[in-house]
Formats: structure tokens, C-alpha cells, sequence
């Protein structure tokens, strides 16, 4: 019997190098954000990277090493409970992570003594860093892989158990550095995890609109022509007056809110409109679909 030998599409391998590269590049930012701010001024940045820190000011250990050994046990968790998918996938950011931190340590100057500055720069910094990571499809680690192991084996929710984690290091953060430390440090983690949100969901630069109207066809006329906006159009009912109405979709940008607004009350002041942020648009008109 002859076997076929796999074949690695090129697509595949094009994909594959694209995360690689993003993956290595997320890494090599967050390491630089940790060493230039946040642990010159014994900011915490939560969950193993700030275990990390806060035991390399306490007795001095490399805080990359400690990010793997401290690692270890959560992946051999992580493996038996969620399989070798999600383990890998976090396995080599966690890895290239922690040898770019324990390399950038040795040449990356402390960017400064202020330690407000350092909490709001390190945060964005770390962001940037750690949502890229994200964004290619891997993790650093620490508590995203605890969050899912808890989630799945006492269904607690990941969100929660990332919260709780950074809890409990800010909090030991507080007995060693003092409060002053430990506040900046919860800063940093807040910027920090607004800049990982922004990397992962884009930057809200579309507006969507959820018109409910009596004037349906009048309405899609003018958005289409003045807007030049695809709308979608889907009949409805009042769920307490039963009356036939029809809900109209529309995406647009954030510079034709206000002619938007103004052709709804041209056509029905009485409609029933909800505008709200469009965090990530693909289709026409706006960036096109790609394979994640």
C-alpha cells in the first residue's frame, strides 16, 4: 500500500511565516516595553510577567527564565485539559516572550524615572506588544492559558479569571513595593488592556445604524445615493403595537454621522434609529475579508 505525503500548500506556508513574523515582533515590543518602563520602576504589569518582576527586585531571579519555569506547570495542565492545539499556539509566544526579555534586558535603557510616564507608555507599549501576539493567533502565556483551564474545568469565565489573577499580583505588589507602585501598576495594566482591545477589535473607525421606519424605500433611497452605503433591509413588527415597520441596516464612516442623522429626519422624524460603533468592517467598501 502507498501513502501520499502530505502537501503544504503555499498559501499555508505564507500564512504560517506572516504569524511567525507577527508573533516574534509582538514579543520583541512587549519585551522592550517591560525592560525600558515597567521594571526599572517596579511597575507590575499582572499575571506571570509581574510575578516575573516582582521576584526578580525581590531576590533577583531573570525574569525570562522565571516567565517559562512558572509557565511550565500551566502548560502541562493546559495540555492534559485542553489538548495540543491551544497549548503550541501559546507555547511559542511564551517562548520567544521570554528569551526576548532576558535579551532586551542587557541593552534596553530605561526610557524614564518618572513613574507616571512609565505606567502610561509601558501600558501602550505592552499593549501594542501583546495584541499583536494575539492578532497572529498565540499568547504569552501565564493567566490566558490559566483562564481558559479554569473555564473549563469550574466554569468560571476567562475574563474573570484573568481579572483575579492580576488581582492577587497587584496585591502582593502592595506588601513589597508599597501602594504608590502598586496603583501605577494597576494604570498600566488598564492602559494596557484598552490597547490589547484596540489591536483586536480595530479602532471603531466605522459607525452602524439600526433604523426602524415607516419610510423604508424613501429612506434607502437617499442613503444610497447621498451616503453611496449599501443598506439592508429587513421588514419587521412593533412587539407591542404589532404594527408593520422596516429595520434598516447601514454601515458607514464615522464622517457621515451627522448627514446620516439628518437624512432620517428629513424622511421620518419619528424613526427609531440606534448608531453605534462598527469595531470591525469586511466587505465592500470598507477592508476586505482575510483568513485568520
Amino acid at each position: 500500500m502507498r501513502f501520499k505525503k502530505p502537501q503544504v500548500r503555499l498559501s499555508d506556508l505564507k500564512i504560517y511565516l506572516v504569524d511567525m513574523l507577527g508573533i516574534i515582533l509582538g514579543t520583541t515590543i512587549s519585551a522592550v516595553g517591560l525592560n525600558m518602563f515597567m521594571v526599572p520602576n517596579m511597575l507590575v504589569p499582572g499575571g506571570v510577567s509581574g510575578l516575573s518582576v516582582f521576584l526578580y527586585h525581590l531576590i533577583g531571579t531573570p525574569i525570562g527564565l522565571v516567565i517559562i519555569l512558572l509557565n511550565v506547570p500551566l502548560f502541562i495542565a493546559g495540555y492534559i485539559i485542553l489538548g495540543s492545539r491551544i497549548v503550541v499556539q501559546s507555547l511559542l509566544g511564551t517562548i520567544i516572550f521570554a528569551l526576548m526579555v532576558d535579551i532586551s534586558a542587557s541593552f534596553v535603557p530605561q526610557a524614564t524615572d518618572d513613574i507616571l510616564l512609565a505606567s502610561v507608555y509601558g501600558g501602550v507599549i505592552m499593549g501594542v506588544g501583546v495584541g499583536l501576539v494575539f492578532r497572529f493567533r498565540s499568547s504569552i502565556g501565564g493567566t490566558s492559558l490559566l483562564s481558559l483551564i479554569l473555564a473549563k474545568t469550574h466554569g468560571v469565565s476567562p475574563g474573570q479569571a484573568m481579572f483575579w489573577g492580576d488581582l492577587l499580583v497587584l496585591a502582593l505588589a502592595v506588601f513589597v513595593f508599597g501602594g504608590e507602585p502598586a496603583m501605577y501598576s494597576a494604570l498600566a495594566l488598564f492602559v494596557s488592556i484598552k490597547v490589547i482591545d484596540a489591536i483586536q477589535e480595530g479602532l471603531g473607525l466605522a459607525k452602524q445604524a439600526i433604523i426602524i421606519t415607516r419610510f423604508g424605500a424613501k429612506l434607502n433611497e437617499r442613503l444610497i445615493n447621498e451616503l453611496g452605503r449599501g443598506v439592508t433591509r429587513i421588514e419587521g413588527h412593533g412587539g407591542y403595537t404589532g404594527e408593520g415597520r422596516e429595520v434598516l441596516l447601514c454601515v458607514f464612516t464615522r464622517q457621515q454621522t451627522a448627514r446620516l442623522k439628518w437624512i432620517v429626519h428629513e424622511v421620518d422624524p419619528a424613526a427609531f434609529v440606534i448608531i453605534g460603533n462598527a469595531t470591525e468592517v469586511h466587505g465592500e467598501g470598507f477592508k476586505k475579508m482575510q483568513q485568520q
